[in-house]
């Protein structure tokens, strides 16, 4: 049996998929309210195909509970953030499931920790937790990371389909556990050891966001001397080796904005470039904000309370709203003491934040200047809308005239 310890957005639909494949799981997390609802048969956030796999893993039998089990393998999946000032990874949720796992496991048991962790982590936390609870690593425990690589909005063939990575100290049990995953992955499973592991997912995520800041940057410098930095960014794209990505309205979620900081907390003399490239995707919300002071004053329009946000989620076409530019947006606002900015967002029916509208024809009466902070399906189908309207446009959709952009 496999005991899945964290029910979120990796956690859940790999305890799914797992189960779906006919492998025995049982799910675990503190919240019982999420359990609950599990329990109920709801899934708890939306995502293509869960509710499919759901009632998959559900038919063969996985159950969930508040409970840690007494069984031969343990998945950790729960979250990693970074602390605010060091940058440094805070493992105090990886922390804290080792120490309850401790109080139940048998000798033998594997302990696989997916949650993302910097380079080292498992050796300074993880490790002294097991030796403290009289457990010799290797042979009383073994521990591997297989660190997750899915992406919302397309988690279920990313889990599906995508390459993973094993670490582990003991390349038998590494194989074991390559032979677990393989129940579902249909992508290639790479066995090294655990320190690599911790070190590749890093580094993809900080690929990534380095990519992004190139291309934001590169929007802040044509906007200052008035160059269309999307005609720019297709002429470069023709030439054979060079594919640079669109600019945005800041970047969120749970990888990108976060894990590159780890590096950065970890070797802050060394990831210098990695540092700036951050703190350039960070201050792109604070950009977008300008672009729109510039804009009223352009317009001459002088009631913020007409500026209308499309966009709560970090990224198009779901309900994941992690870190959201939106979000940093408003906070940036908040500290202005201005008058609050409306939002709308189809995928949040929740009131999470003021001024918040649930219906897109309302909201677009309500304002005259709309920024297009998410690219969701849904305002691309309905570009008609806003002919009359101020156009903000930053992820460059917006096929109408006399658009802005960022």
């Amino acid at each position: 049996m496999i005991n899945v310890i964290g029910l979120g957005y990796i956690g859940l639909p790999t305890a799914l998929m797992l189960a779906a494949h006919d492998v025995e799981v049982v799910g675990t997390d503190y919240n019982q309210k999420l359990v609950d609802t599990l329990n109920a048969g709801k899934t708890t956030f939306k995502e293509d195909g869960l509710d499919e796999l759901f009632a998959q893993a559900v038919e063969k039998g996985i159950r969930f509970t508040t409970e840690y089990q007494v069984t031969d393998t343990y998945i950790v999946s729960v979250p990693t953030p970074y602390d605010e000032f060091s940058k440094k990874v805070d493992a105090c949720y990886v922390i804290s499931a080792i120490k309850t796992i401790m109080e139940v496991a048998p000798k033998g048991c594997t302990v696989v920790v997916e949650s993302t962790v910097s380079p080292g982590t498992i050796d300074k936390y993880v490790r002294p937790v097991i030796e403290e609870n009289g457990f010799v690593i290797g042979e009383d425990i073994h521990l591997v990371h297989a660190p997750e690589r899915i992406i919302p909005g397309n988690m279920i063939y990313e889990l599906l389909h995508n390459n993973r990575t094993i670490g582990a100290d003991d390349r038998a049990i590494g194989e074991k556990i390559k032979e677990l995953y393989a129940s579902f992955c249909q992508g290639e499973i790479v066995v090294t050891n655990i320190r690599a592991a911790e070190m590749t997912k890093v580094v993809e995520n900080t690929f990534r966001a380095v990519n992004i800041a190139f291309a934001n940057e590169l929007a802040k410098i044509c906007r200052h001397d008035n160059m269309d930095v999307y005609e720019i960014i297709k002429i470069c794209n023709m030439h054979p080796r060079v594919n640079i990505l669109q600019p945005g309205p800041g970047v969120g979620g749970h990888c990108i904005s976060v894990d590159p900081w780890f590096l950065v907390g970890d070797y802050p003399s060394l990831a210098t470039v990695i540092g700036e490239s951050m703190k350039v995707n960070d201050g792109m919300p604070d950009f977008v904000l300008e672009r729109v002071h510039d804009i009223m004053k352009e317009k001459g329009l002088t009631d913020i309370g007409r500026v209308g946000l499309y966009g709560l989620t970090y990224k198009e076409n779901v309900d994941d709203m992690r870190d959201s530019p939106t979000l940093q947006l408003l906070e940036t606002q908040k500290k202005h003491l201005a008058p609050g900015l409306k939002v709308y967002d189809p995928f949040i029916t929740d009131d999470v934040v003021d001024n918040q509208y649930h219906d897109l024809d309302t909201f677009l009466h309500d304002v005259d200047l709309v920024v297009i902070m998410v690219k969701h399906n849904e305002i691309k189908e309905n570009m008609a809308k806003l002919e009359s309207k101020v156009v903000l446009d930053c992820h460059n959709i917006c096929p109408l005239d006399g658009v802005y952009h960022i």
